[in-house]
């Protein structure tokens, strides 16, 4: 398979379609999951995080944006404990994924693991196709799948990851089983779009108070609030009107450090928190105040601004914590140094368990998805280049002057923005963080935005034109 066909393409934040890989130990998911995933393209901004977890990767084929994840080998321990992991991650899979792989062994045969979990995941009624792997030659292809129609699954793929056979055939099939996109979906009405809910999820290291700050906002106990970590596994939304804005919350499960992440069940739940993020306008990083801005915090907002969606830091527990009139200001200056790169964010301080100024936290979110889904005038954005180049005019590199031309902004959720220049790939890194500056400032923008720089149109005719005339 071309590698480059089905790398990662920039931009884009919007919840893409999920495959989940699922098997037993050692029959190649890794290996598949790599190789469905190709190339990825390099992440080239200094954010901690932005670095996806091995188990979950963007990919495309066919211009089909997708999203992969690699779930965790059942290891049998007895036939209870089995069973148990076999429901468990196939109903994980059946609540996130659009399509199932079930990855087996071509060289070992069917086994008993392998029917247990195809007769799972066939209650899903998920799409499910049964991928042969380690058939590495055509003969062995021709007879190695027989033997697993036993399992029920009539798509059957006999396949090499490790040497890219059958690759192409099984891609053609994941993509022909995948949800209508939303392109050519039909667009909601105007009155729709104008009422649509703020859509929070709520992130942060476990026990840091995830549940307990929704339990305040809603003024119930809605989720399960308990001091033991991990308390919570499955995203679960939850719906309020607060000052005439609806708002969906989802509580996630707490994410820790990669090395403390286990296979099956919590792999899954932190796929399931990641995801509930993609759906999101806005992620509300829940830190615990008697130790914020931690590395694990780090990496979470890291993750935050990889996907562009707008973030809402809270310092939860403030109430634990000894202070005097300078404490929260030294911590917000603290927070804004740690998480520089999400500098733009706005950081409240609350206490979920008395309930002060958890209030804020809507009220905050609330601006933030009208933030994010802003539109601003194409005459008000070009005075505003107009102004900020001669205050600050853009540099001579390699000799030659850098132009720009105009600005219009070509997106929302985040904001995005097209710059036409003479010299697109020569803008500064320096130059366009000014550029984003100075965007947030005049728009009051306290969310990611996206910069793009094009080419004046008509180059090659412009070049043609100056290129002396043949004499005849």
């Amino acid at each position: 398979m071309d590698r480059d066909r089905a790398r990662a393409p920039q931009g884009g934040a919007h919840l893409r379609p999920l495959v989940a890989i699922l098997g037993r130990p050692n029959v190649g998911k890794s290996t598949l999951f790599n190789r469905l995933a190709g190339r990825r393209l390099a992440l080239v901004q200094d954010v901690p995080g932005v670095t996806r977890d091995r188990h979950y990767a963007d990919t495309e084929w066919q211009g089909r944006p997708l999203a992969l994840v690699d779930t965790g080998g059942f290891v049998p321990d007895g036939e209870g404990a089995l069973a148990a992991q076999v429901r468990a991650q196939a109903e994980l899979a059946a609540a996130e994924a659009d399509v199932l792989l079930l990855l087996v062994d071509g060289r070992a045969g069917p086994t008993a693991a392998d029917e247990a979990l195809g007769r799972a995941l066939r209650r899903t009624g998920k799409p499910l196709l049964l991928v042969v792997n380690k058939l590495d030659s055509p003969s062995a292809a021709e007879t190695g799948a027989a033997d697993f129609y036993r399992l029920g699954v009539p798509e059957v793929f006999a396949v090499s990851a490790e040497h890219a056979l059958g690759m192409d055939a099984l891609l053609d099939a994941v993509v022909a089983r995948l949800p209508k996109p939303p392109e050519a979906a039909e667009a909601p009405a105007a009155e729709e779009a104008t009422d649509a809910p703020v859509r929070l999820t709520i992130l942060g290291r476990p026990n840091v108070g995830k549940s307990t700050l929704l339990n305040a906002l809603v003024h119930e106990e809605r989720v399960v609030a308990n001091p033991e970590p991990g308390t919570t596994r499955d995203p679960i939304d939850t719906t309020l009107v607060h000052k005439g804005r609806r708002f969906v919350l989802t509580d996630t499960a707490g994410i820790r450090r990669r090395k403390a992440v286990g296979e099956g069940v919590e792999k899954l739940s932190v796929l399931a928190a990641l995801r509930s993020m993609e759906r999101a306008d806005v992620a509300v990083l829940v830190l615990d105040g008697t130790e914020p801005g931690v590395e694990q915090d780090a990496r979470l907002a890291g993750l935050v601004a990889e996907r562009a969606r707008a973030l809402l830091i809270v310092v939860n527990k403030w109430d634990l914590v000894q202070k005097d009139p300078r404490t929260e200001k030294k911590t917000r200056e603290e927070l804004k140094w740690t998480l520089k790169f999400v500098s733009y964010a706005p950081i409240v301080f609350v206490s979920a368990l008395t309930g002060a100024k958890v209030e804020k936290v809507l009220d905050l979110a609330a601006e933030l998805q009208d933030s994010f889904r802003l539109r601003t005038p194409t005459p008000a954005l070009n005075k505003l280049l107009g102004q900020l180049v001669d205050a600050h005019p853009a540099p001579i590199v390699d000799g030659r002057p850098l132009r720009l031309y105009y600005i219009a902004q070509v997106g929302t959720a985040p904001p995005a923005f097209a710059i036409t220049t003479n010299r697109p790939e020569k803008v500064p890194e320096a130059y366009k963080r000014y550029i984003a500056n100075q965007l947030r400032e005049a728009f009051g923008l306290r969310v990611p935005i996206q910069l793009f720089f094009r080419e004046k149109p008509g180059k090659a005719k412009r070049a043609a034109r100056k290129r002396p005339h043949a004499r005849r």
